[in-house]
């Protein structure tokens, strides 16, 4: 990774796995700041929203990258998901779709999907 110190977080709304993706984030890519974009069920907002919502948090990611160098964009689902309260098998192949879309888009950056555990612990899913 080069000298950005921004990583760029697709992350539900639900403010338990805000630091949880944050702290794994920070460490395993050795930035100082992840811009966090939440929604609540941002898989299921990029692969079933309107086209406006789904444009909505592509200017947002947009934003991260142009204006503070983001290298890495990761989809987060999680246990418990209110907004998207579907079983772990489903979500995660929800993670993997929304991982190639966001890859989909042009950018010159590195696309994961995480999953935040029933113990608030981040596994990755897809990269």
């Amino acid at each position: 990774m080069s000298d950005s110190k921004f990583a760029t977080a697709i992350n539900c709304m639900d403010g338990r796995v805000q630091q949880p993706v944050f702290e794994w984030m920070k460490e395993q890519f050795s930035v100082e700041y992840i811009d966090m974009i939440t929604e609540a069920g941002p898989n299921k907002v990029l692969l079933e929203g309107t086209e406006r919502e789904v444009e909505s948090i592509q200017s947002r990611v947009q934003v991260s990258y142009e204006a503070h160098g983001s290298e890495v964009v990761a989809i987060v689902g999680h246990y418990g998901c209110a907004g998207n309260p579907v079983p772990k098998d489903e979500l995660f192949g929800q993670i993997e779709k929304s991982v190639e879309k966001i890859k989909n888009w042009g950018l010159e950056v590195k696309v994961l999907g995480l999953y935040v555990n029933e113990n608030w612990e981040v596994e990755v899913v897809k990269e």
